[in-house]
């Protein structure tokens, strides 16, 4: 019997992982970063080891440090979560050699499939040769070979750009995954992204666990999955299900897996196994009523499964809730996360804590929220309700893509294909902000101080407060009376620090508002208080780069010095944040004038990377 897990990992699959193991009796081990020393995982353990002499974005992929790790702090077992060093055949030798037990598949299996050129030459297909591509192969996908998470991928739809695509998803799988191998595909484009859940004991039973859907992605990355798969017809089904049941009996496979198709024109693609549990499991496991992570321990253990899988019962949805900023071109935001609750009858998976701090080093995952019912369309409204009405004070997020998504007719229709926001993000994400917030803030905000503080017994002019939302400016005026503050247009109904309830045509709302510094929150509507006076505006040199984000600077442009020319539009800087890439481009054709920073240094949100003077 296992006693002791250390999970190799962090952040959310680590704390549901403990979650289990703690259901289990089984104690656990916590491994972090120095970035991570605070961090959620790290505390809820029952044992932390800090991981030392790695930057923290590489510390998850020491292999040693981490068998060392387990050693030290008397772990017998090794739960590797998902990404990092979760599908490296190496890794998982390594805590075998060391005596523990891994609780994945063999090493064997793992560099079957793991690497997906070699799993497609197992399935009997091949990769494109880069070097043979022609127009007429296009557009093609560039894939990391190993891990997966939309990381080291690209779409190139001209030769030309083959090569620096090639280039970016190298050093991008490098840096998240331990291995820069990537490989050409052909892109079928509109097709929908189904998988199938496996579950293999070591006694040669294999369950498919049904399908999930997972068609709806933004630049690679799954952000709603849902099981069972809808609308796929029965025999597409069966078919799929007995393809990942053969691919799991090719490389007798042991634990959970998924594998995943590319169904387009009633036809289904093989794309890769991932040899380690999904990030979307949950939806598997409530349609099911298992708890994969359990049933990956008494594997483990070398219990057998049933000769069939529990019956699968009703439908359930999972939305990624990610803190990024969709009017900045959904670059990753740091920041404290004050508060993060979803109402009751949802189910919440995170990393991080009321208080916690969002970093730059890893993932901008903030949480999973996962919703059940007896129908698609039960859960569907659901979800959206529960993600509308959830409180996330803190970084700028995706949750209004999240809930606009959920309700579009193309969604609710089972209609969605990969290309999906490719379609529709323009419209799901343009500004719908409430008209009412900015009073609501300036109200609560003005009950901070004396109630009667700005009331007069004569005429005077009203109080005004500025705030900006949805990227524009708004200014509130409202008066101080005997019986309250008054606003033109709108019946103050109640007015305190957290809570205001306005009356405009007859319609009575509640805003309930939470203020952290110049940041403050009003339902779901995210404001920042601008300064009575504004500061003048630091001057910049026209042609400016400055970081959108806190990161690396992990590239410049070959060659490129101070009095270098340029294309508009050429990329010229690099940065790394939270294990992506994003390029910097030189917003005119011109000459570099100013170039201060240097690859490896880090930058902060508005630093200065270059400038380029208009020819």
């Amino acid at each position: 019997m296992i006693a002791t897990v250390l999970v190799a990992n962090r952040g959310e699959i680590a704390c549901r992982i403990f979650r289990t193991c703690r259901a289990l009796g089984v104690r656990t081990v916590a491994v972090h970063s120095d970035a991570d020393e605070s961090a959620l995982h790290a505390r809820v353990a029952d044992t932390a080891v800090r991981l030392p002499g790695a930057a923290p974005a590489d510390t998850y992929l020491r292999a040693d440090l981490i068998v060392k790790a387990a050693v030290t702090a008397g772990a017998d077992a090794v739960h590797p979560g998902y990404g990092f060093l979760s599908e490296n055949a190496d890794f998982a030798r390594a805590v075998l050699d060391a005596g523990l037990v891994w609780i994945g598949p063999p090493p064997e299996a793992i560099e079957a499939m793991a690497s997906k050129t070699r799993a497609k030459q197992l399935m009997g297909l091949a990769p494109l040769r880069e070097d043979e591509l022609t127009e007429a192969d296009l557009p093609v996908l560039v894939k990391a070979a190993a891990g997966g998470g939309g990381r080291g991928m690209r779409v190139v739809r001209r030769l030309e750009e083959l090569s620096a695509a090639m280039e970016g998803a190298r050093a991008e799988a490098a840096s998240a995954f331990g291995d820069g191998e990537v490989f050409v595909e052909p892109y079928v484009e509109n097709g929908r992204h189904v998988e199938v859940q496996v579950l293999a004991d070591t006694h040669g039973t294999v369950w498919a666990l049904g399908t999930r859907d997972c068609s709806l992605q933004r630049r690679h990355q799954k952000v709603i999955e849902e099981a069972p798969a809808p609308a796929l017809p029965g025999d597409l089904t069966e078919e799929v299900c007995a393809l990942a049941v053969r691919a799991a009996r090719a490389v007798d496979y042991v634990g959970a897996g998924t594998v995943e198709f590319l169904v387009a024109d009633g036809r289904a693609h093989f794309l890769e196994m991932n040899t380690r549990l999904q990030v979307e499991h949950p939806v598997t496991e409530a349609v099911f009523g298992l708890d994969l992570v359990a049933e990956q321990i008494r594997i483990a253990e070398g219990h057998a499964l049933g000769d069939e899988p529990p019956r699968a019962r009703g439908h359930a949805i999972e939305a990624r809730l990610y803190a990024e900023d969709p009017a900045n071109d959904w670059t990753p935001q740091t920041g404290t996360l004050h508060r993060l609750t979803v109402p009751e009858g949802v189910r919440l998976d995170t990393g991080y804590g009321d208080g916690d701090e969002v970093g730059v080093h890893y993932d901008p995952l903030l949480a999973k929220v996962v919703a059940h019912a007896p129908t698609r369309a039960e859960a569907l409204r659901g979800l959206a309700g529960a993600l509308e009405r959830a409180t996330v004070h803190g970084p700028v997020t995706n949750r209004d893509l999240l809930v606009r998504s959920l309700r579009h007719e193309e969604f609710t229709s089972a209609r969605m294909t990969t290309g999906f926001y490719d379609r529709h993000l323009a419209s799901l994400t343009a500004p719908a902000p409430d008209p009412y917030a900015p009073l609501a803030a300036a109200l609560a905000e003005a009950h901070g101080r004396s109630r009667f503080g700005g009331w007069r017994n004569l005429p005077s002019q009203p109080q005004t407060k500025r705030y900006e939302m949805a990227g524009e400016e708004h200014e509130v005026r409202y008066h101080h009376t005997r019986t309250g503050p008054a606003a033109d247009g709108v019946r103050v109904v109640h007015a305190d620090a957290g809570l205001v309830v306005l009356e405009a045509d007859g319609v009575r709302r509640r805003y309930e508002v939470a203020g952290y510094g110049d940041r403050v929150h009003v339902n779901g509507t995210t404001l920042t208080a601008l300064p009575r006076f504004p500061a003048p505006a630091a001057e910049r040199a026209p042609g400016s780069l400055l970081a959108p984000m806190p990161g690396t600077v992990v590239k410049i442009a070959d060659g490129l010095l101070t009095g270098s020319s340029v294309q508009a539009g050429e990329p010229i800087v690099w940065l790394e944040a939270m294990k992506m890439q994003h390029a910097i481009s030189a917003p005119v054709t011109g000459t570099v004038t100013e170039l201060p920073v240097t690859e490896g240094q880090q930058v902060q949100v508005g630093t200065l990377l270059a400038v380029v003077q208009a020819t």
